[in-house]
């Protein structure tokens, strides 16, 4: 069965200790998980796409505006991926797919079904942050197309421990994915 590692949102301003809207110390303990499995899958020749929140400076108009802080502004230093990360992406950027987001879900206003679809990917690995948000819907959006669904426990991470403890229960009990 062909599989894509999604990695999503894990920028600085979701995993520095100092970013805009910060998972701090567990979104820094995935890391090392999060570039293991992005080896791996580029390896084994495997597509890696990274889908990643985008904000436009000051949009009144975007929902999150009312819900969180600035963050991932276009242009800004807290956008771009944190640690280890931003080299793996630096000396494959031929071989991993960059995909710009606008809402939770790496599904929602982009290409990524199409984008699987035409390379008959059947099964889908996720790992960043936040679980209980754009992890969560972006899973829920792969149950709803139809895909098998992996997430790496040890890949994923949130501000919010309980909402990132009943999203992996969630991802079993309502999505029937399977949680490593």
């Amino acid at each position: 069965m062909k599989k894509v590692l999604l990695v999503v949102d894990y920028t600085v301003d979701f995993v520095a200790d100092d970013g805009a809207l910060t998972c701090g110390k567990p979104g820094q303990a995935i890391e090392e998980t999060i570039c293991q499995l992005t080896e791996e899958f580029l390896a084994n020749e495997e597509l890696v796409i990274m889908p990643v929140d985008l904000h436009e400076q000051e949009d009144t108009y975007h929902p999150e505006t009312k819900l969180f802080p600035p963050h991932n502004i276009r242009g800004t230093d807290g956008r771009a991926l944190y640690g280890r990360l931003a080299d793996i992406y630096e000396a494959n950027k031929n071989r991993i797919l960059w995909m710009d987001k606008t809402r939770y879900s790496a599904f929602a206003g982009t290409n990524l079904e199409l984008l699987l679809r035409e390379r008959n990917i059947e099964e889908i690995h996720i790992v960043g942050v936040c679980t209980d948000i754009c992890v969560l819907h972006t899973a829920v959006d792969a149950y709803n197309k139809g895909f098998t669904i992996f997430i790496h426990k040890n890949g994923v991470a949130s501000f919010d421990q309980s909402g990132h403890v009943w999203a992996l229960r969630h991802f079993t009990a309502t999505l029937g994915a399977e949680v490593l």
